[in-house]
């Protein structure tokens, strides 16, 4: 019956949007006011289109796609120009923290649609899918700038960059998109060949999975004694190996045992970065920013990633700025098609930041306290260990905090076979304490957790509201399916319109590796082992 009503809703929610794929001749009776009409802001979209009637002239869905890009591209140019001039007024260290951040967020923005854009033109393997990621990352972007803003209270610094209809018109064109995908129902590039996707080399697929392979085809290795032939800093090895690639093959830095105290930043010209540790237990980079000490939550990663394809095994990523001190980011990812294999992410709250893009967490430990698994990314934790610590006094403990701000952004945080479980601080306490797996960070929140174990320090309700409001709780999408454990029953689960304790296995797929982030398409050639659907 559930799955019924959610069909129905679905079928609603199409119809509203009004998509429909239009005969050619009929397509060609129809002026941009008429396209912008089917568009979820079509102020802005005629306001910034209609002016030019000739630029923007669209015959066909796929024709309007590229024109809603080519307009939110534009209006971002304008607001990276308008963030530029912000440099210049920057008085305190908030404020250029703030700056420094949305800048290269709109940098970033401009790259995802520059992508798609090409892709669009020139790139074979293409498919819409890809481009509803991409332009999911733009979006994405743009609020973790508005974000930034209000964690150090500068709004009104920053209100000209946020202030050009760039969000809108990104939401446009993922609304756009989002009809070419439903009518192609596609996922995944086809551009491959037993598993392998063509872009990738064979040698990676073992990396992962051959210790000595490893170490051996390090380009760079990092040790804190400063042997001869290796570096102190994991930064500048992994500067230097990038500015000496020859083509585009891996960069692999192997890091030995230690613990590593810096900030790390790969950047989205550093692409293909493989970081390699002696195993989560030896090898740790710690850093103790927080939004109290005067970061943003953006800027208090201690290792913040940017560049496509970066793969990481074997090491621990920690914040140690603690309890105390607010959002305090361990490890911030928006790199397209990565990895984390066998890694820790310890910190309490806001400890793993999946900001954007495709990502896989395979094996891997997360430690924390409030919204500790938190962004907008489409993301994987499969064979995971999750363990909730102990937070202050007064505090409950909410393990994701899923920040889907449209209804086209093909995001979300899905946790497969994994086990939810309370850390040793934690245990002795547990009665002290409510956790919950959940709450909305943003209006289309998207959380599903599957065929894990949920020990028994989990609330009855399982989900939490944001600050005690009704926000998000008709538009967001939490799901349950085929839990076990204590805390897995859903008889006195919330009883919102957006939770769904899901029955049918149909449904449950659309959170897997293979449909959430299309991982039978790059996933196989990294060596990292995977079940692909439930």
């Amino acid at each position: 019956m559930r799955t019924i009503t959610i069909l129905k809703s679905f079928i609603f929610f199409i119809c509203l949007c009004s998509y429909r794929i239009l005969a050619d001749d009929e397509i060609t009776k129809k002026g941009i006011d008429y396209w912008c009409s089917t568009t979820p802001h079509p102020e802005p979209c005629n306001y910034f289109m209609g002016r030019d009637p000739e630029k923007f002239d669209a015959r066909s869905m796929e024709d309007f796609r590229t024109l809603t890009i080519q307009a939110a591209l534009e209006r971002a140019v304008d607001a990276q120009t308008r963030a530029s001039q912000l440099g210049s007024r920057c008085r305190s260290k908030r404020k250029t923290i703030v700056y420094r951040d949305c800048n290269n967020l709109i940098d970033n923005t401009i790259l995802q649609l520059n992508i798609t854009l090409q892709s669009i033109q020139t790139n074979e393997s293409f498919t819409n899918f890809d481009a509803q990621t991409w332009l999911s990352t733009a979006l994405t972007n743009i609020e973790i700038c508005r974000s930034g803003s209000l964690d150090l209270n500068v709004t009104k610094f920053n209100s000209p960059v946020l202030s050009g209809n760039v969000s809108e018109l990104i939401s446009n064109s993922l609304a756009t998109n989002g009809g070419l995908l439903e009518s192609s129902n596609t996922t995944s590039s086809s551009n491959h060949k037993h598993g392998f996707p063509g872009w990738m080399s064979q040698g990676d697929r073992r990396l992962l999975l051959q210790d000595l392979a490893l170490a051996t085809r390090a380009n760079v290795v990092v040790s804190n004694d400063g042997r001869a032939g290796s570096f102190r800093s994991i930064q500048a090895a992994i500067n230097y190996a990038v500015s000496r690639r020859v083509g585009n093959g891996r960069v692999v830095v192997y890091v030995k045992r230690g613990v590593y105290r810096e900030n790390i930043l790969i950047s989205r010209t550093m692409n293909k970065v493989m970081l390699v540790g002696d195993g989560l237990r030896y090898t740790v980079i710690t850093g103790s920013r927080s939004v109290s000490s005067g970061f943003t939550t953006y800027s208090s990663a201690t290792v913040g990633i940017d560049g496509i394809g970066f793969i990481a095994r074997g090491i621990t990523f920690r914040n140690t700025a603690g309890p105390r001190n607010g959002q305090a980011v361990a490890l911030r990812s928006a790199s397209d098609l990565s990895v984390f294999y066998a890694c820790a992410f310890e910190g309490y709250q806001d400890t793993l930041f999946v900001h954007a893009q495709r990502q896989f967490y395979k094996s891997c430990y997360i430690y924390g306290t409030i919204d500790f698994i938190f962004g907008n990314a489409a993301v994987v934790f499969q064979n995971c260990i999750i363990y909730v610590r102990r937070p202050l006094v007064g505090q409950a403990n909410v393990i994701t905090a899923q920040g889907r701000g449209d209804p086209f952004q093909n995001t979300g945080i899905s946790i497969h076979n994994s086990r939810i479980m309370p850390a040793p601080d934690l245990r002795p306490v547990v009665r002290s304490f409510r956790t919950f797996l959940g709450r909305p960070w943003q209006q289309y929140s998207r959380t599903v957790i599957m065929k894990s174990f949920i020990d028994n320090f989990v609330t009855p309700e399982g989900w939490s509201t944001w600050e005690n409001s009704n926000f998000a709780l008709n538009t967001l999408y939490y799901g349950e399916y085929q839990n076990f454990g204590p805390a897995a029953t859903t008889r006195n689960r919330v009883k919102w319109p957006g939770f769904h304790v899901i029955t049918s296995p149909n449904v449950a797929n659309r959170f897997t590796v293979s449909s959430l982030i299309a991982g039978r398409a790059w996933l196989p050639s990294t060596g990292v082992p995977f079940v692909a659907g439930l």
